[in-house]
């Protein structure tokens, strides 16, 4: 497990964060203060699920843009292949991350390259049969930990939390252009 960083929340840093957006509020109108709220926690969150998501995939021997490979590969509910390009759109890589984790995949066996029926000239990725034993493990496991440590919410609390969450993501995956 990680040591306790600047990326973990103490009773200090959200008071401090608080207060520095309050501050914020004395100097503009609330609909901006509101929106450099988000932004500060959206953030803080970010970088603590990123953080969080690395310490859980430890023990399965996988960094947080193999998971997200695996994840896009995987939990679909069936077969999937997509491209490379398509891989780093949905991972929000660049294609030269997107194609080291892929070689790191396939040296561990968990994926393949495999030819594009439709269009010869390009090469599909695609899950081995390892690779779906992974992703359902690994979502299995992912799915405890969340149960877990949102023990303290409740299933409309969670609910809500998962809208507003993807709203954001909707929103901002619109906005982004593919990493290149």
């Amino acid at each position: 497990m990680r040591a306790t960083s600047a990326l973990t929340p103490t009773g200090d840093s959200t008071a401090e964060l608080d207060g520095a957006i309050a501050h914020l509020a004395q100097h503009t109108n609330a609909a901006r203060a509101t929106s450099v709220g988000v932004l500060v926690w959206a953030y803080q969150t970010g970088r603590q699920l990123e953080a969080w998501l690395h310490d859980a995939l430890e023990e399965f021997d996988l960094g947080t843009s193999d998971y997200g490979l695996i994840a896009a590969l995987g939990f679909a509910g069936r077969q999937r292949q997509l491209s490379a390009g398509e891989l780093s759109e949905r991972l929000v890589q660049t294609t030269g991350g997107t194609t080291k984790t892929i070689q790191r995949l396939m040296a561990r066996g968990l994926v393949r390259r495999v030819d594009d029926p439709h269009d010869g000239r390009r090469a599909l990725i695609e899950l081995t049969a390892d690779g779906h034993t992974l992703a359902e493990q690994v979502l299995e496991a992912l799915a405890e930990k969340v149960d877990t440590d949102l023990g303290d919410l409740d299933q409309a609390e969670r609910a809500d939390l998962l809208g507003s969450l993807r709203g954001l993501s909707v929103a901002l995956g619109e906005r982004l252009a593919p990493r290149t």
